[in-house]
């Protein structure tokens, strides 16, 4: 199954750390033409939460390559804080960060996006919902960033319906606890989170960007033709029980 992509022009942001790098990595190695997107260390450099300079660098996208086949929204940014201790401007900063940075680019996207699917491409759209869209985890002060992934999950669905009649695909994933710098500073701030999370998950280990890449290979694919409006849990079971 090797260049599963080969062909393909995608825009993956958040592509310097975290799962948005691992994706970009692994779809680089399936063929994809990758164009990283991030604050720092990425192809293009970008506040994304700019709709200025996020239009802008997407006009110069799709000027330089006609098309976008696959659009990875994989940049975020959040506060976790109990509801007493949370101050209104980081649940604003938290939505932001969560939902805006998806709206976006993605509407910045969509036309270029459309052109992939008129031509017969089948452009998709991957964003990232959480388990935490779907369940509270004891001993996580994830308010904010619950109700941003849960946008995420409805934004995502609108899209479905929206961008089916232009042969554009949306769908979400919705991650468990994944290794990265990010998560790994919250383990060490609450040493207890861990063994939280694994009394939760089915599978006893955490998760790593990898588990998350290949997931997000699946739906760049056209292996994925008959997926749209759907939400796929990579997250060890934690969510099935």
């Amino acid at each position: 199954m090797a260049e599963r992509l080969a062909g393909r022009i995608a825009v993956v942001t958040g592509a310097s750390n975290g799962i948005g790098e691992g994706i970009a990595r692994i779809f680089r190695a399936e063929g994809a033409r990758v164009i990283g997107v991030d604050r720092a260390g990425a192809d293009h450099a970008c506040d994304l939460t700019d709709e200025a300079a996020t239009n802008a660098l997407f006009a110069a996208i799709g000027a330089e390559h006609g098309r976008i086949d696959i659009l990875v929204n994989a940049a975020a940014f959040a506060h976790f804080a109990w509801i007493e201790e949370m101050t209104y401007a980081q649940w604003k900063t938290t939505l932001t960060g969560e939902l805006d940075i998806v709206f976006l680019p993605t509407r910045a996207a969509w036309p270029f996006l459309k052109k992939s699917g008129s031509a017969g491409f089948g452009a998709s759209v991957i964003n990232f919902a959480s388990a935490n869209a779907h369940h509270a985890l004891e001993g996580s002060a994830a308010l904010a960033h619950c109700a941003g992934k849960g946008g995420v999950l409805a934004l995502t669905r609108q899209l479905a319906m929206e961008g089916a009649e232009h042969g554009i695909r949306a769908n979400t994933i919705a991650p468990g606890f994944i290794k990265t710098a990010a998560t790994l500073r919250h383990l060490e701030a609450e040493p207890a989170l861990e063994r939280q999370v694994l009394a939760k998950n089915m599978l006893k280990i955490l998760g790593e960007p990898e588990d998350i890449a290949w997931c997000a290979t699946w739906l760049a694919s056209s292996e994925s033709r008959y997926v749209t409006g759907s939400d796929i849990s990579v997250d060890a079971g934690a969510t099935a029980w």
